[in-house]
């Protein structure tokens, strides 16, 4: 099967999604500012390597078991972040490409949804608890993740705004670097 596939976070998103998600619970919940101070001192851990990214996103992501409605809260984000979607995106894709993201898939879903029936592939977060389903979507797990859903995939092209995504790059017969709204072929 052929396929395309696009990163999400900077590439077809302008910006991380998973931060300004994170941003817009805090302007909702002004109370979270608190659980701030864990997550920096994971994130040093992590840069230390005394901590894995699982656990800085399972970390980052808790304060979903805090609150309930999740899922009215990310259609909430996405009516106002859903802007940043970008136009050559929207533009070019079709409803057999590949969304292959480090970001939870439960973010990812509802704007994917308003814009084509998107096959996406994600970090699985428990949106009632913030844990971790499964491994970190990035680098090398991104095509573990995509072969266990396509035994034989082909990708023709694909597309993203960092070398993190280098194996998805090396598989691909085309790879595009994506900044800002300039998209590059690099293969």
């Amino acid at each position: 099967m052929k396929i395309n596939a696009y990163d999400f976070d900077g590439t077809i998103y302008d910006g991380d999604s998973s931060l300004d998600f994170y941003l817009f619970n805090l302007k909702k919940h002004k109370k979270e500012i608190i659980h701030l101070f864990p997550i920096l001192l994971c994130l040093l851990k992590y840069k230390t390597k005394k901590m894995s990214m699982e656990q800085v996103k399972e970390e980052f992501f808790s304060f979903l078991g805090r609150y309930k409605n999740n899922q009215e809260f990310i259609k909430e984000f996405w009516d106002k972040h859903e802007h940043k979607i970008k136009q050559f995106f929207k533009d070019q894709t079709t409803s057999s490409d590949v969304i292959i993201s480090a970001s939870p898939t439960v973010l990812l879903e509802e704007i994917m949804s308003r814009l084509g029936e998107y096959k996406v592939i994600a970090t699985e977060v428990d949106i009632n608890t913030g844990k971790l389903l499964s491994k970190n979507c990035k680098g090398k797990e991104k095509i573990v993740r995509l072969k266990e859903i396509y035994k034989d995939v082909e990708v023709e092209n694909t597309y993203t705004d960092s070398y993190s995504d280098q194996p998805l790059i090396d598989i691909a017969k085309n790879a595009y670097l994506v900044k800002k709204n300039k998209v590059n072929k690099i293969k």
